[in-house]
């Protein structure tokens, strides 16, 4: 293998791997988030040294954590609280007839229960309500799925050193406090889930549609919240229907991901996807369970999303789209969940259902508010209203609002194709 191609591989592996590997070694290094996160990035350096010489090995993964590991174990042994490591290094060194944490599979966690799983450990040590929900997300990115600061700084619309000062704050709190490295007790689930499950979907958003970069979609983000989702889902002792219905929500969309960019990475619009190219299981996975969060009550605002989701599934071709039922379930998540994400989702339902000239009333209600002023989604939502009225002029300063707001380069080639058009 050349050195290009095992420098890909271990690309590949950081990207899809390191919240896992993190997960391991935080828990086995007794919750050191700023040691494990050193440690991994030692042993990914020296996989780089090591690998085209001496090939990649059989189990990547396995051979990140142990040597780690090690690295972990001589970093301890320098320490003047040495003696406080001592529990982390007895586990450390276990025996080599020991099967390794890297070589076991833990996504099936012992006994059947996901309260082994080691990231969902860690994703509720991350979101304990003591930290403010801005710092839970943030280092749930940062720890879980490996987005660096200055791309979580981006997401937050924040200058890195703020950001990074929060994580540095977040994990001073954790050490100080000693919150657990631990799922918590069946009683204390409820007031712990609802930012669990904001985190979760705010990591499964990222991926979805990556804040910056090359890509619009970052693969291992969604596949990672998702897994994460069904965990949760299977963890509370009875059947929840907000779990469920994120799951679903989730499903639902992810379905899409092969047909929302062409093979040449440009952004595809919902209007104009392949359904066939949809993932027919996902959907029938995620329409099942928005039956079932819907039959458990009314409806909270993560089953509300997947209705909606739901509904952009069933429908075969884009014209079949119920876009009236659509703009009433988000009058529906507006009362009970209101955001001006929301907001502007609900002005572009009502756009499609009424026509531009009623959404672009709620987007100017919308605009007077503030509070998406720096949001490049609300500029070009209000970018193509403009263009259906043929209202060219304003549709082309608002194209440019948005240019110069968004930093992936899939959405900005889209947006330039669009205001050439105009020209």
């Amino acid at each position: 293998m050349s050195a290009a191609t095992t420098q890909t591989a271990i690309e590949r592996l950081h990207r899809e791997e390191w919240g896992r590997i993190q997960a391991t070694l935080i828990r086995v290094l007794g919750g050191d988030f700023d040691l494990a996160e050193d440690v991994a990035q030692e042993a990914f350096a020296a996989a780089l040294e090591q690998w085209p010489e001496s090939g990649t090995p059989a189990n990547p993964r396995a051979w990140i954590i142990q040597t780690a590991r090690h690295k972990a174990v001589d970093r301890l042994r320098r320490r003047a609280s040495f003696e406080e490591k001592r529990r982390a290094l007895v586990e450390l060194a276990v025996s080599e007839a020991a099967p390794s944490d890297g070589d076991r599979d833990d996504d099936a966690p012992a006994a059947g229960s996901p309260m082994a799983d080691d990231r969902l450990r860690l994703l509720f040590t991350c979101c304990h309500p003591a930290l403010a929900l801005e710092a839970q997300v943030a280092l749930t990115l940062r720890t879980l799925c490996g987005l660096t600061t200055e791309e979580i700084a981006r997401a937050f619309l924040l200058p890195a050193p703020t950001l990074a000062q929060r994580l540095v704050r977040a994990k001073h709190k954790i050490r100080e406090a000693r919150i657990p490295y631990q799922v918590p007790a069946a009683e204390l689930l409820d007031e712990r889930l609802a930012a669990v499950m904001t985190v979760v979907y705010l990591v499964f958003n990222e991926g979805y549609a990556a804040t910056a970069g090359e890509a619009l979609v970052r693969r291992e983000l969604c596949t990672e919240a998702i897994r994460l989702g069904r965990l949760l889902e299977t963890l509370l002792p009875a059947p929840a229907a907000e779990p469920t219905a994120l799951v679903a929500l989730m499903l639902l969309s992810d379905a899409r991901r092969d047909a929302r960019v062409t093979p040449d990475g440009d952004l595809v619009l919902l209007e104009d996807q392949d359904r066939t190219r949809w993932d027919a299981a996902q959907i029938a996975a995620g329409l099942e369970r928005v039956e079932r969060a819907l039959r458990a009550g009314p409806p909270g605002p993560y089953a509300l999303q997947a209705a909606i989701a739901g509904l952009h599934a069933r429908a075969a071709r884009a014209e079949d789209t119920d876009w009236p039922q659509i703009a009433a379930l988000y009058a529906l998540l507006v009362a009970i969940h209101p955001s001006p994400i929301v907001e502007l989702n609900r002005a572009v339902a009502v756009a499609m259902a009424d026509g531009p000239a009623r959404g672009l009333l709620l987007l100017d209600a919308l605009d007077a508010a503030g509070e998406l002023a720096g949001y490049h989604l609300l500029h070009a939502a209000r970018a193509d209203l403009y263009r259906r009225l043929g209202r060219t002029g304003e549709a082309q300063a608002s194209y440019r609002q948005a240019l110069a707001l968004t930093q992936n380069e899939p959405e900005r080639r889209f947006l330039q194709r669009r205001l050439d058009q105009l020209a």
